[in-house]
């Protein structure tokens, strides 16, 4: 199995860096936490020419995908610059309308294809009762039992770690449809979702990780920078370690999805708990090597460490792809 990136993969991660860079997303994610989206949709926009929600959706309804590994790569960058938004939602909205494949499905895929769309979607079972970003969705999904409805409403804006997460209750709605082929999509979904949300953390990690680097190379005590005492180039090792493992993880399980193997919801769940877990030791790193200049809402780190708690928890929580992941050991 080949984990490495061809060349257009490669090229397709640069060129997201390069655009997401220029594009201020510090600016961006604070404007989203305090209810103004105006600038995360021009983002979004952005983000949908480059093909980002294309790779989820199915060339028959307008799309290029489904592509796992691209995916992959392409929420690897949007965690590495904080990008605000139910962008792993949307995606996972289009696995589930696509296996789905009712008439409503097929007038909401090509919206979200073309990044006309924000859907959030909600997984009671799996995810809690909340919809990240229902406030600013154009369409929500909540699915129970056997059931998917779109959300007429939400809730009041609960609070969160992560500021630019805002999550409410979807209310009311109408059924979309019912009956035992809801499990096996919403199972996909929740699949595609995770893998996403693991990239986003190993992203976040890999950003934290360099802005730490290059503080602790800036800062000086006794005369030296703080970056050449051996205790820091422990930590920092052992933090580039655990996200240097999760990366093949992370591309094996992306493989896994896009070849639908049986095991990999496995696959994806190891990403998901190593990348989560890797992504949270960077933001403790990050914030004790940064000493008091960490905790303070203006410095932009905060932006990045303030993320990495709630997606290590989201679309499958530590202990939960753990079980999975021991769940199918036992069966093999």
């Amino acid at each position: 199995m080949r984990f490495l990136l061809d060349d257009d993969q490669r090229e397709f991660a640069r060129s997201l860096d390069r655009m997401l860079a220029a594009a201020g997303t510090p600016a961006v994610a604070r404007s989203w936490a305090a209810g103004d989206t105006g600038p995360g949709r021009a983002l979004w926009a952005r983000l949908a020419e480059a093909g980002l929600f294309a790779l989820a959706v199915p060339e028959r309804h307008g799309g290029l995908g489904p592509l796992p590994v691209e995916l992959a790569v392409a929420f690897t960058a949007s965690g590495r610059h904080a990008v605000p938004g139910p962008l792993v939602e949307t995606v996972a909205a289009a696995a589930l309308l696509d296996r789905l494949g009712t008439d409503d499905a097929a007038g909401l895929l090509p919206r979200i294809a073309a990044g006309e769309a924000l859907v959030s979607l909600c997984v009671p079972a799996v995810g809690g009762p909340y919809a990240l970003d229902a406030d600013a969705a154009d369409a929500v999904l909540v699915v129970e039992d056997d059931t998917v409805r779109l959300a007429g409403a939400a809730g009041p804006v609960q609070p969160s770690a992560d500021p630019a997460r805002r999550l409410a209750r979807p209310l009311g709605g109408t059924v979309l449809t019912r009956g035992p082929q809801v499990a096996a999509a919403t199972a996909y979904a929740a699949d595609v979702a995770a893998l996403a949300t693991a990239a986003q953390s190993l992203g976040l990690g890999r950003a934290l990780l360099d802005r730490t680097v290059a503080y602790v190379g800036q800062r000086t005590q006794f005369g030296v920078a703080v970056g050449s005492f051996q205790a820091l180039k422990h930590r920092l090792a052992d933090t580039l370690i655990a996200l240097e493992f999760a990366q093949p993880l992370l591309h094996a399980a992306a493989l896994a999805l896009a070849e639908g193997s049986d095991g990999c919801s496995a696959e994806v769940a190891a990403a998901k708990v190593t990348a989560g877990e890797a992504a949270y030791a960077a933001a403790r790193t990050a914030l004790q090597l940064h000493g008091a200049v960490g905790y303070t809402e203006e410095l932009d780190l905060a932006l990045w460490i303030r993320k990495a708690r709630p997606l290590r928890d989201a679309w499958g929580t530590p202990a939960a792809c753990r079980a999975r992941v021991l769940a199918k050991g036992a069966l093999a």
